[in-house]
């Protein structure tokens, strides 16, 4: 396979800082760099914590599952710069429909990352009211369904009135997140043939870490994804994953697009997965260490670090301080898992209807009475 992993590259990727740190935009990020006058001092600062926090918070998690407090866990270190340059583009009132894997992006809008833990720990059916943590929607585990989820949620957004408003501040839009696997599915590409049909007010955001669990994207398209979409008849931009300013960028602008009325958009943010798909696979038996070492040294935080120290906007004494949060955020988040208990296994079944049914009743007596079997035979 090489050092370089085998992805289609035909596209140029819009890229506004270098993988040195220095701010260098491209011709391909011209268009905009306008979106970057909309980030103070105190945003761009913001996200390097956030990357650096949900980073530590990631790693804890995995040692959880490691040791047996959770099921399973998805680990998104290498994609913290397209996570939390998109998410942070996204305004208050927009949607956000994640696959599994937007950790950031629900830190972001505010959800508890123990709903996260709770969930694949099996103690919820869902995880959380996506209402009360900034209309962040529930992780999807069946690949490819959220973009479904979102663009029937785009339809209603625009037959309610709520896009094309002209008044950015008010306007809504979706936005959803899928990986380069979920293009392989009939899902996803039925979703963009409806969002261009009805010109809906979303953006599809494909976080390509270049892995379907062992596939390589090369194994899946020959062309680039991001022209793919452009076959759909959607505004599609390719934009360097690792840049949290160009994703930022580029995400903004595809937005405000989408709230105007102008229809999708869809943006390939280009990145890599470190770690395992999941904590249930192993990566080393199907990808080369060359290859990761290559995507090591283009690590997103040391790169957007170099960016911050070239423009004097942080010291080292602010950096520690952020490492210092992410510990005390990691440790937290250990205590209050290992405090979280079990849950009654009855509850599966109180919520198939919304009045009590007697199939349903008549299954949990058979499950409790199986559950206490085990109890008797002790």
């Amino acid at each position: 396979m090489g050092t370089v992993p085998e992805t289609p590259d035909d596209a140029v990727s819009v890229q506004i800082i270098s993988p040195e740190g220095r701010y260098e935009p491209n011709a391909a990020a011209e268009e905009f760099l306008p979106y970057l006058e909309r980030v103070d001092e105190d945003l761009l600062r913001r996200f390097y914590r956030d990357m650096v926090v949900i980073r530590r918070a990631d790693a804890e998690a995995g040692h959880l599952q490691r040791q047996g407090q959770l099921a399973l866990w998805v680990p998104s270190h290498g994609q913290e710069a397209a996570q939390v340059g998109s998410g942070h583009a996204a305004r208050p009132q927009d949607s956000i429909f994640p696959a599994y894997r937007e950790h950031a992006v629900g830190m972001i809008r505010g959800l508890d990352l123990l709903d996260i833990i709770r969930m694949l720990r099996g103690l919820t059916h869902g995880g959380w009211v996506p209402e009360e943590v900034g209309n962040f929607h529930l992780y999807t585990l069946v690949i490819g369904s959220q973009t479904l989820h979102a663009t029937g949620y785009a339809m209603g957004i625009a037959l309610d009135g709520k896009s094309g408003t002209g008044s950015p501040e008010e306007a809504e839009a979706a936005l959803v997140y899928f990986g380069d696997g979920a293009t392989s599915q009939g899902d996803t590409n039925e979703a963009m043939i409806w969002a261009a049909s009805y010109q809906t007010p979303q953006v599809f955001f494909l976080q390509n870490n270049h892995w379907a669990i062992s596939v390589p994207v090369s194994r899946q398209s020959r062309t680039p994804l991001v022209d793919r979409a452009a076959g759909f008849g959607l505004r599609s931009t390719r934009v360097d994953g690792n840049d949290v300013l160009a994703s930022y960028a580029v995400t903004a602008k595809q937005l405000d697009d989408a709230r105007a009325g102008r229809g999708p958009g869809f943006i390939e943010a280009i990145t890599y997965r470190i770690g395992a798909h999941t904590t249930s696979d192993d990566p080393t038996r199907y990808r080369e260490a060359e290859e990761l070492a290559y995507w090591e040294a283009r690590d997103p935080i040391l790169r957007y670090r170099h960016h911050l120290e070239q423009r004097d906007l942080a010291d080292g004494d602010w950096f520690r301080s952020v490492d210092q949060e992410a510990m005390d955020l990691a440790a937290d988040l250990r205590r209050r898992t290992l405090a979280l208990g079990t849950v009654d296994v009855g509850l599966i079944f109180d919520n198939v209807y919304a009045e009590d049914h007697p199939v349903v009743r008549e299954q949990k007596q058979w499950l409790a009475a199986y559950e206490a079997g085990f109890g008797e035979a002790r």
